[in-house]
């Protein structure tokens, strides 16, 4: 893949110079255009050789674009708080919205590459970290990102030049990083893992650009036109490109919903048991939650049930057993203005926890596969590769580490409505009934159907969804305080 690089380009001054003043207006208009039409945003990786000159491009870029809408993220080692959790979790953070252009240096490729060039994971680790890049470009792909990755090539005679002439410099030494040493050293087993590497993920939604970098000034241009171009095609095309969603082979819908329908809500406990074992449970979840294991992992515990079917009130039962030091609960509304400029499950990234600490979501990001799918509020396509997208996210909160939980609470629609109208009649439960909870209520067999569908699609080995019968109160709280217990014991 490199071989094309490996001719020496040239650009005289003079050439240089005009080019620049072409590629600054021509940049400046596109990134107006984009930052008035605010269809999507334009994500541009760095990546190559150590001393191909990435951040001297970027301070390029930064001079010929306005900077005020340009978002620019230089990766290095992680800091604890970024070490508590999944190794996305970081890019995801920095993710520029719609409008505007962000560069990231040394991303999710560098780390990946150096490990296996230095032998700290095999090839297997290697392989499953593709595969995950892969995953991940394609979701900001289909988000509508634009993707523009280039990898700033030199020859190993031409690396060791570049990094000799930048150590003589007294006013240049420090951009040569013992990384940068190291990697030189390293270079024939680098260049062959970075090959396997770009050619498995240069797809046709993110393609590698390869730049050859000896020559700063035929860098810099190319990489600005690179970006120049990828822009304004996708600007005048007015849309993002969008590919059909194959449905994952699911059996009957039928059988589906039969699922949900048969379970027994008629599963109770009375009163006095119910206290019983409330305390028992909340006081087995408090020590486990405390012991010195869960110091080094988190929890995230996602609620999803019917309207009514008594989410905030088992939540209240968890919370009611930790130190509010410990937790933080997440209640998911609509989008924000900021968050719709996002990939969808930005805004449950952001949320993750860290180590020691349990996240609760009431509701999640499971509302594309149910309210917008219902609703209309996204495309059939969105909500169909949402299945996969999903199932990636809580992989990597699994492999991290991280104890994922998530309960569905059902209850019957004459339960329902008994308690639609008792909030009805009762002061301070009348701020929990809306408008919009009545008009689910007339697409009740929508969303039946919708969960079915989610739960066959999404109830994985690893995390599975825990159906509550939640008729009764009782019996779904403790059931949940039951559950919770015994999967973060399991877990420690």
């Amino acid at each position: 893949m490199f071989e094309a690089a490996e001719v020496g380009h040239k650009l005289d001054k003079a050439g240089y110079e005009k080019e620049v003043v072409r590629l600054r207006e021509a940049l400046l208009n596109a990134q107006y255009d984009l930052l008035e039409l605010k269809h999507f945003p334009v994500l541009v990786l760095f990546a190559g050789i150590g001393g191909g000159g990435r951040s001297e491009t970027t301070n390029r870029l930064n001079e010929w674009l306005d900077p005020r809408h340009l978002r620019t993220c230089a990766f290095g080692e992680r800091d604890d708080r970024e070490r508590e959790r999944p190794a996305m979790w970081r890019y995801w953070r920095a993710l520029p919205p719609k409008g505007r252009i962000g560069i990231f240096l040394n991303a999710w490729y560098d780390e990946l590459l150096n490990a296996r060039a230095a032998g700290r994971i095999d090839g297997g680790d290697l392989q499953r970290g593709v595969q995950e890049i892969r995953h991940f470009e394609t979701m900001l792909a289909d988000e509508g990102v634009l993707l523009v990755k280039v990898w700033f090539h030199l020859g190993r005679d031409e690396q060791r030049k570049r990094l000799k002439d930048l150590l003589d410099n007294p006013l240049t030494r420090w951009r040569v990083s013992e990384h940068d040493l190291a990697q030189l050293k390293l270079y024939g087993r680098f260049r062959d893992v970075a090959e396997q590497a770009l050619r498995e993920t240069s797809t046709a939604e993110a393609p590698w650009m390869v730049v050859e970098a000896s020559d700063p000034r035929y860098r810099d241009a190319t990489a600005g036109r690179l970006l120049l171009e990828a822009t304004r095609e996708r600007l005048d095309s007015r849309s993002s490109p969008v590919r059909p969603v194959s449905a994952a082979p699911v059996g009957s819908r039928r059988d589906n919903v039969q699922l949900l329908r048969e379970l027994d809500l008629a599963k109770a406990l009375e009163k006095k048991e119910y206290q019983k074992q409330l305390v028992k449970f909340q006081g087995r979840l408090a020590v486990l939650m405390r012991r010195k294991r869960f110091a080094r992992r988190s929890m995230v515990v996602v609620f999803e049930g019917q309207d009514g079917a008594g989410k905030g009130a088992s939540i209240r039962r968890i919370t009611y057993a930790l130190d509010a030091r410990q937790y933080t609960v997440v209640p998911v509304a609509a989008p924000t203005d900021e968050e719709r400029a996002q990939p969808y499950l930005w805004r449950f990234w952001r949320r993750l926890p860290g180590h020691g600490h349990v996240t609760i979501f009431d509701r999640s990001w499971y509302g594309r596969l149910l309210v917008e799918r219902v609703e209309g509020l996204c495309s059939r396509s969105d909500w169909m590769r949402a299945y996969q997208e999903i199932n990636d996210f809580e992989a990597q909160l699994l492999r991290h580490g991280t104890i994922v939980v998530k309960f569905w609470l059902q209850i019957s629609k004459e339960e329902q409505l008994r308690r639609f109208r008792q909030r009805e009649h009762t002061l301070f439960k009348r701020f929990k009934l809306t408008p919009e909870d009545w008009r689910n209520r007339k697409k009740w067999n929508a969303y039946e159907e919708a969960v079915a569908d989610m739960i066959d699609r999404t109830s994985t080995e690893i995390a599975p969804w825990t159906l509550v019968e939640s008729e009764d109160k009782y019996y779904g709280r403790v059931k949940i305080l039951k559950t919770l217990a015994k999967t973060l014991a399991d877990a420690l």
